[in-house]
């Protein structure tokens, strides 16, 4: 799929060594067609690599897509340069009279934090509640789908004794789900996580639809009953380093950390990491897109409610 983004953005010259087809605004508005606006809201502190990973995945089909990145206009980042910023992004301020096909909203490294500590809350509150009739269909990742879960439909996040941390085996619980077309039975994605949600909370809600969930990790994707709306609580837009880096931070800090389940061969960090999740990775967001966001947007968005 020719992702649109713009030429100067890191990622690109990243996408393009892999073979994904990236296109510059120049070249796609000489194509006769509408492309999907597709916004990714990015509270990640690693905001260049969170585009990369993304990207990557939405690169995976034949639609093309206009891609807006936002940030929370009421947190200072600390990791991002802000001349990135100013030059690729912009705040939910700017958008929030503008319609979209698709959202992603990342994880966050405030899972322990009570949700209403975070300091950009009350935006990030504002911009899911305008999420609802904006946006035909949104993808929450990680931390992104407890608070909006916790937002939408009062589903708490527990505290867990231990990290959440590795790759993990997922069983499909509904093989017929557009979201999950193409998937084995049973498929490997990443976790790193210090809180969870709970199946038996996702039950109580009529609203939501339990689709996967791991024996070790627990619950990994809910989606709404209405198939708009989908919540993964791991991260499969991970790259092959991605937990090594998080584990070789927290050794280098003393803190206390094992080493990530089902990554490392024979569970050796001095061996490179086997990459097993990316297949699935892929499929879960063409799935979206093709299956969910494609096939239900409609073409005139102020329609879209």
């Amino acid at each position: 799929m020719p992702v649109n983004i713009p030429r100067e953005l890191p990622a690109r010259q990243v996408l393009e060594d892999e073979n994904v087809f990236v296109m510059s605004t120049d070249r796609a508005q000489h194509q006769d067609i509408r492309p999907l606006r597709l916004a990714i809201l990015n509270l990640m502190p690693t905001k260049i690599a969170t585009e990369t990973h993304l990207l990557r995945l939405l690169g995976n089909t034949p639609l093309q897509i206009e891609v807006t990145l936002i940030h929370m206009g009421s947190h200072s980042s600390r990791n991002t340069p802000p001349e990135h910023l100013e030059a690729f992004y912009t705040t939910f301020d700017r958008v929030r009279d503008q319609r979209f096909d698709g959202l992603v909203i990342t994880g966050a490294p405030v899972e322990q934090l009570p949700f209403e500590s975070v300091d950009y809350w009350d935006e990030l509150v504002e911009l899911l509640d305008w999420s609802r009739k904006h946006v035909y269909s949104t993808m929450h990742v990680c931390w992104g789908a407890q608070a909006a879960l916790y937002r939408h439909h009062g589903v708490p996040k527990y505290q867990l004794d231990h990290k959440m941390f590795g790759v993990f085996d997922h069983d499909v619980l509904d093989p017929t789900t557009k979201i999950l077309a193409g998937f084995d039975e049973v498929f490997p994605a990443p976790h790193s996580r210090h809180t969870e949600i709970r199946a038996e909370d996702i039950a109580a809600v009529p609203e939501l639809r339990l689709l996967s969930t791991s024996p070790e990790a627990g619950v990994y994707l809910v989606g709404s009953a209405d198939g708009r709306q989908f919540y993964v609580t791991g991260h499969p837009e991970y790259e092959r380093d991605t937990l090594k880096l998080e584990y070789d931070r927290d050794v280098s800090r003393n803190l206390p950390i094992g080493v990530p389940h089902q990554y490392f061969p024979a569970d050796d960090p001095g061996r490179s990491p086997r990459v097993t999740w990316r297949s699935h990775a892929f499929l879960l967001y063409a799935n979206w897109l093709n299956h969910v966001v494609y096939q239900g947007t409609p073409y005139d968005l102020t329609q879209v409610d």
